[in-house]
């Protein structure tokens, strides 16, 4: 009598909740990156909760974040590729511009930004820029 194997040959990685959506690099793609985040997170937290109710707002702020910063400062598409991992959620954008992001200065009183690059070294547990092909990734991870 043959048996099937009692094993999976998945990894325990493959079986962590992932999505990758591409945007042309409008200004509504912002909204369109937090809106695929949103989604993401529901599917995650179906099975799998956040730790603190702070951890769902602080991604998608990076999110937002990130995909601002790929409208801004690099011409045309950028990617959002999110995963689970097994303490956290990493978040990857890929944009065109092969130069690394970096911290502006920030005056509260005059506006016109400089606080996102801030905001996200604040909230992620790792950042890290990798040039490639065609522009960069940005990877960032964030507790859940």
């Amino acid at each position: 009598m043959a048996t099937e194997p009692r094993w999976s040959d998945k990894l325990p990685s493959d079986e962590m909740e992932k999505c990758h959506t591409a945007f042309d690099g409008g200004l509504g793609d912002v909204t369109g990156a937090r809106l695929a985040a949103e989604e993401f997170l529901r599917a995650v937290a179906r099975s799998s909760p956040p730790t603190a109710p702070e951890h769902w707002d602080d991604i998608l702020l990076v999110v937002n974040e990130l995909a601002a910063n790929a409208v801004q400062y690099a011409p045309g598409p950028f990617e959002l590729t999110m995963r689970r991992t097994f303490d956290g959620v990493h978040v990857t954008v890929h944009d065109t511009s092969t130069t690394p992001p970096a911290p502006r200065p920030f005056h509260p009183s005059r506006g016109g930004g400089g606080i996102g690059w801030h905001l996200i070294h604040t909230l992620c547990t790792q950042v890290s820029v990798v040039e490639r092909d065609g522009g960069k990734d940005v990877h960032v991870f964030l507790p859940w």
